[in-house]
């Protein structure tokens, strides 16, 4: 019986280091010393409209039928880029808003065959459309 003793002695005497370490080594308890987890490093959010094939073509169409005008420049087209002050934006047709209701707010140009499609509250692109 005096093994089980000294187990607990020793037992006991780790815990006491261990919580010694965490109290004086961090000037709280070592319980104490947890706080958020550590979050890994995203990547910035692209902002980007998920349409669907048949959304992308109704839109393709509609706004070919429209006969707008293309970019005067040229422009990148790549999600997530910030369209120049230069390029003139058009308001999203209401017929292609009725077909397509998450696009109505968005503006939109053409460069290059496609419809370029824009948010406007930070005037990046959030969709090309080939």
């Amino acid at each position: 019986m005096k093994t089980n003793s000294v187990i607990s002695g020793v037992m006991a005497a780790i815990f006491s280091m261990t919580f010694a370490v965490g109290f004086l080594g961090t000037g709280a308890p070592a319980r104490a010393q947890a706080s958020a987890p550590a979050q890994a490093p995203t990547a910035p959010q692209q902002p980007k409209i998920n349409l669907t094939l048949e959304q992308r073509h109704v839109i393709k169409e509609l706004i070919k039928d429209l006969n707008v005008s293309p970019a005067a420049q040229n422009v990148e087209i790549t999600v997530g880029a910030t369209v120049p002050a230069t390029i003139k934006l058009n308001p999203m047709p209401r017929v292609v808003a009725d077909k397509v209701p998450q696009i109505k707010s968005h503006l939109f140009f053409i460069e290059g065959g496609k419809v370029v499609i824009v948010d406007p509250r930070e005037n990046k692109i959030v969709d090309a459309i080939e």
